[in-house]
């Protein structure tokens, strides 16, 4: 009854953002822009998603190698089966998965795994929020949606500033923080205050186990590679949509510069904080519009724009189930069984996700 409710409160939070961004759409002059989209760019853009997927790979082992060094094949194996089941999984529950995968793979504890994860979101969570205000400053229109974004950052950078302040005075006082959940959440939602002090009591034992400096360089050099590829992936994907060679009248050329992109991008991530359905159909291109909305007029947004979204979030979708898929295949492992041992641990089952 629980994973229906869930199923189905995704799915409609995925139909209402859908409606918001598909409810404006110039459908004929959409369909003019794909059939005249240059797919050859789908291919360098592929090889970007790859590299991006072996950053956030990489980065991850550097943040583990304070506990263990985990061998490059087990790492790859949990991260790539890990980051697909965060896309099909509703409600981001697939974040459990790669702390899961890992533990079957080292000597790694599942909970030291997952605190691992959390540092990762909020280091992307502060460096998205701060580049989004950063980039915002030479966007010179006041428009509604500029203010939007606006908020949206600052909501964001107050999330991930807030836990990760939260964290380390667990860090410093770590009987009181466990105290003040049980006293707070737990006067509400018992069950919720446990799984929070039991990631209270996760963090606090993975602080004593920090990768040395030279591994938490790495760590911070990966992060800034893996943002630099995303943006600079999105502006190429871009050009494809330019209409170029297109006799049809009714398309609408569209490109973004890199800046653009940069911006695109970290719009788009701020939307995905919002849990949807599995694929994150909906919120991804309701997100993308948004991004594009702040420097492209309505009526290309409306149409070429939105034939960008739609084959930038199949492209991220097939790259990361394709390369879940391969590695299910070479690991014989089977999702479903991966699915049903972690929610039989009691990890995929955490209202914490």
């Amino acid at each position: 009854m629980k994973r229906a409710v869930k199923l189905v409160a995704s799915v409609l939070v995925t139909l209402l953002f859908s409606w918001w961004a598909f409810r404006n759409t110039d459908w004929p002059s959409q369909w003019a822009s794909l059939r005249s989209a240059n797919y050859l760019y789908v291919l360098p853009y592929f090889g970007i998603l790859t590299l991006i997927h072996l950053c956030r790979t990489l980065r991850w082992g550097c943040l583990l190698s304070g506990i263990e060094r985990v061998p490059f094949r087990p790492l790859n194996q949990a991260s790539g089966i890990g980051f697909m089941m965060l896309l099909v999984m509703p409600f981001r529950l697939g974040e459990f998965a790669r702390p899961y995968l890992i533990a079957q793979r080292s000597s790694i504890r599942s909970s030291a795994a997952m605190t691992s994860v959390v540092l990762e979101r909020i280091t992307d969570g502060l460096f998205v929020a701060t580049l989004l205000r950063v980039l915002l400053f030479f966007i010179p229109t006041e428009s509604p949606e500029v203010r939007y974004v606006k908020l949206g950052s600052t909501l964001m950078f107050a999330v991930f500033g807030g836990g990760l302040a939260f964290l380390l005075f667990a860090r410093w006082q770590h009987d009181r923080a466990v105290h003040l959940v049980r006293a707070t959440v737990g006067r509400f939602v018992p069950k919720l205050a446990d799984k929070m002090a039991d990631v209270v009591d996760g963090f606090v034992g993975a602080m004593h186990q920090l990768p040395d400096g030279k591994q938490l360089t790495f760590f911070f050099l990966y992060t800034l590679a893996y943002w630099g590829l995303n943006g600079a992936g999105m502006a190429l994907l871009s050009r494809a949509f330019s209409c170029a060679g297109s006799v049809d009248p009714s398309c609408q050329p569209m490109t973004l510069t890199l800046f653009q992109g940069y911006v695109v991008m970290t719009v788009l991530v701020v939307g995905l904080m919002i849990p949807a359905a599995p694929g994150m159909m909906g919120t991804f291109q309701a997100a993308t519009k948004v991004g594009m909305s702040l420097f492209l007029p309505a009526t290309v947004v409306n149409s070429s724009g939105l034939a960008y979204a739609n084959v930038t979030w199949l492209c991220q979708t097939i790259q990361q189930v394709g390369f879940g898929l391969l590695l299910l295949s070479l690991g014989h492992l089977s999702f479903r069984d991966i699915a049903t041992k972690m929610d039989k641990g009691g990890e995929a089952s955490a209202p914490t996700a």
